[in-house]
């Protein structure tokens, strides 16, 4: 039988975040369809897989949602680090992962959790895509188009309120994006703990909302550094009921994004590939 994690990525304790299931690490990559099957049963917005390589800090890293894999994931590499370190024991100060589409990624402990080296994704403003307004129900200050396209909304009340039509975000964004995903952010209320707030929904990727999400943030940190003249910010990712929280810093090309985790579940899987 195999082992698996649920942890809770990007929190400081249990239920809050964005939950991930990691799966043991294979020494031979199972079939596509078996590890796309798990990952529905799974139901979590992303199952990583990691396979060993000859090197002991250094693993191959795939990530599936319910419905397909998908070419970037933070918080499933963050859940995958914080088991190899926190699970399986690994002693090193760092871990690197080798990806199909997103290169090599990194992480390190750092003073609180973790810090994973990301690349950073640009974003270019666009037209307001038609149907966008009407399907999120709030005007856009601005868009900007990247592999997802991200709405910058008035405020941090603009953003907690939002209730938007999915089918349509889905349909609008797609024709203007990598994926009928959209992110929508506003500059916190002065006073907070963070900077700036965000929320992430990606119907386009088989997940109506995503709780907590590193990969939009590779296209979040740079945006918001140009607006407020600051390479590192703090951010709140602010779904209903749970939150995550990330610390981003610019670093030219790259985006160093720091958050915590904590495992939820250990189980073992009574199936093999």
């Amino acid at each position: 039988m195999m082992r698996q994690w649920t942890v809770d990525a990007f929190a400081d304790r249990p239920f809050r975040g964005n939950p991930a299931c990691v799966v043991e690490p294979f020494d031979t990559w199972p079939g596509d369809a078996w590890m796309q099957a798990l990952a529905e049963e799974n139901k979590q917005a992303e199952t990583a897989f990691l396979r060993r390589t000859a090197e002991p800090d250094r693993f191959e890293l795939r990530w599936f949602t319910p419905a397909l894999e998908v070419p970037l994931c933070g918080h499933a590499t963050l859940a995958s680090a914080h088991v190899l370190f926190s699970e399986l024991g690994s002693s090193g100060e760092a871990v690197r992962f080798q990806t199909r589409k997103s290169g090599l990624l990194g992480v390190e402990r750092a003073a609180e959790g973790y810090r994973m080296d990301f690349p950073a994704t640009p974003a270019t403003p666009v037209a307001t895509p038609a149907g966008l307004a009407e399907a999120l129900g709030v005007e856009p200050l601005q868009v900007l188009s990247s592999r997802f396209l991200l709405a910058i909304l008035p405020d941090e009340a603009s953003v907690r309120s939002l209730r938007p039509d999915l089918a349509r975000i889905e349909r609008v964004s797609r024709g203007a994006s990598e994926r009928g995903n959209v992110i929508v952010s506003a500059e916190a209320d002065p006073g907070g703990p963070y900077r700036v707030v965000s929320r992430f929904f990606a119907p386009g990727s088989g997940i109506p909302e995503d709780p907590a999400t590193g990969a939009a943030h590779c296209i979040l940190a740079p945006v918001w550094a140009a607006k407020l003249g600051r390479l590192e910010l703090d951010f709140h990712q602010a779904y209903p009921g749970r939150g995550g929280d990330l610390r981003c810093r610019v670093a030219g090309e790259r985006v160093m994004i720091e958050g915590q985790a904590v495992t939820v579940i250990e189980s073992r899987l009574r199936l093999q590939p």
